[in-house]
């Protein structure tokens, strides 16, 4: 078995700027190693009219792929798993978000935003997650924060991994904790 990863986890409310956080921390370490070899994925908002009616999958080179919408009323959708309003389309987020979890010699660090609930109606995502966990890469990822006081049990088994840290955000503490990712990512990364 590796040795443990170092894993860096981010939580926090909905809202509170974990995506923001993550992308920020991605672009100093992007400006100060150019040639830094970073895979994964960001979930993003889509919004119609100031509405948010859905999510995508963005890579890290800005491909992108439905993951979940309120609109979506095809035929197949009908069978698709739910998350409160928004349908979730696995086979979508499978095709875009799998192969950015490959784990590469030359890869220096993933990013995977967010290990959440429409992402884990995948049956192929979290063993992904967990071979980038145990290939000892830096992985940096978002997680939801408990819901009724109790993680997903695969969030909470990335909280429970030996070489991992969770870094709570809150909106007083945003450039401290970007501050404190960017320092120990970096010291990782030698």
């Amino acid at each position: 078995m590796a040795a443990p990863a170092k894993c860096f986890l981010v939580t926090g409310s909905p809202g509170v700027g974990k995506t923001t956080l993550i992308a920020r921390v991605l672009e100093n370490l992007r400006t100060s190693n150019p040639n830094l070899k970073i895979q994964g994925f960001f979930t993003r908002e889509i919004r119609e009219e100031g509405e948010r009616v859905g999510f995508e999958v963005v890579t890290l080179d800005g491909r992108t792929a439905p993951l979940a919408s309120i609109n979506n009323s095809s035929v197949e959708s009908i069978r698709w798993p739910t998350v409160g309003r928004y349908r979730v389309d696995v086979a979508s987020f499978e095709s875009l978000a799998l192969p950015e979890l490959q784990v590469k010699e030359d890869t220096d660090l993933f990013v995977i935003d967010e290990v959440g609930k429409m992402e884990l109606f995948s049956s192929l995502f979290f063993p992904a997650v967990l071979r980038v966990l145990e290939s000892n890469k830096p992985f940096l990822a978002t997680i939801p924060v408990p819901k009724y006081g109790r993680d997903i049990p695969a969030v909470a088994r990335l909280k429970n991994h030996p070489g991992a840290k969770v870094f709570t955000l809150t909106t007083s503490n945003r450039d401290d904790m970007k501050n404190q990712i960017y320092s120990q990512l970096t010291h990782n990364l030698v």
